[in-house]
């Protein structure tokens, strides 16, 4: 298995398919800067099928699609089918905003795929539009439905935002009753350097567990097998779904880290903290590629993999900064 400097093993690699996205969150990055990548520049399916041939051999047993929008890119479900065909042990999942799958579910079911992750940052239709700059509610909950009654696992995505979506809490608690889905709520981060985060907005962990207390009981509950994302999730006794927070800011869980992530173009970034990247490309592009040498840059770059809390330390020290320059819709997330 790819090993860092710190024991720290691979088992789950994140791949962005592209940076293109249909919606305009004003969390993710400011309109002045929506460029994109050339479509030359970024990896191509037949290369991204060869990368993970390799990464299964090195003991990798979850892939992970983002974007931007995955489901933005031509031709992605039938990628997909290809790849689960070659790699029916594999657990591939895909994170979506949910707008372009709904006529794909059963696609998506009957081919294999693991789980979506879907992000729904509110309940409301008029604060959807608000969020996201469009009127797509609708569409993400038909999707969500869709996918629950074809039995695929789905977990929904909140971004935490103080004075956004905070008052929304009774209801994100009913929705998890409701249907059986993992529903998390993730910490804004201050990821990509014209991201307009700012404290206002930030709504921790702790207070979001403090304030979930109030409103219900949660039975913590551990994960069972290597593959587990970053996650703390909860059992609602009685419910359907359970609830989890992902606390990257506030409680750090870099020793558990067990991921690399794939940029749009091809490189390979160790921490989503860090923009130290390494260029996999042009090896995936060679006329004669060379396994051994790609084998060996996969296990150089991983054992250079970082510890994000102490990025996270400098960042506090320069609160008025981002923790990285790179736009979450490149990373992946």
């Amino acid at each position: 298995m790819m090993q860092d400097h710190f024991g720290r093993s691979v088992s789950y690699v994140r791949i962005s398919v592209t940076d293109r996205c249909n919606l305009r969150c004003f969390y993710c990055r400011s309109l002045k800067d929506w460029k994109f990548i050339p479509h030359e520049q970024i990896l191509r399916y037949e290369e991204m099928i060869y990368l993970i041939n390799i990464l299964k051999e090195e003991g990798v047993a979850k892939i992970r699609f983002t974007g931007g929008e995955p489901f933005a890119r031509r031709d992605f479900v039938p990628f997909l089918e290809e790849l689960a065909q070659a790699h029916p042990e594999l657990h591939l999942h895909i994170t979506t905003n949910g707008t372009l799958i709904r006529d794909s579910i059963h696609i998506l079911k009957d081919i294999g795929i693991s789980g979506l992750n879907i992000s729904l940052d509110t309940l409301r239709r008029d604060r959807f539009e608000k969020i996201t700059g469009r009127n797509f509610y609708d569409t993400v909950r038909a999707s969500i439905d869709r996918a629950i009654e074809a039995g695929l696992r789905t977990k929904i995505n909140v971004v935490a935002l103080r004075g956004v979506n905070d008052d929304e809490l009774p209801d994100f608690v009913r929705f998890a009753r409701d249907y059986p889905v993992d529903l998390r709520f993730i910490e804004f981060m201050p990821i990509g350097g014209s991201c307009p985060w700012k404290a206002k907005h930030y709504w921790s962990a702790t207070d979001i567990k403090q304030e979930l207390a109030v409103l219900t009981d949660l039975v913590p509950e551990r994960a069972v097998d290597r593959t587990h994302g970053p996650a703390r999730m909860f059992g609602l006794p009685g419910g359907k779904g359970r609830i989890g927070v992902i606390s990257a800011l506030s409680d750090h869980f870099c020793d558990e880290c067990n991921r690399l992530r794939i940029t749009s173009e091809g490189k390979i970034r160790p921490c989503l903290f860090s923009d130290q990247e390494y260029p996999l490309l042009p090896l995936l592009r060679k006329d004669e590629r060379n396994l051994a040498e790609i084998r060996s840059f996969l296990h150089q770059v991983t054992l250079n993999k970082p510890m994000g809390y102490t990025l996270l330390q400098a960042y506090r020290d320069h609160h008025d900064a981002s923790v990285c320059n790179r736009m979450m819709s490149t990373i992946g997330g």
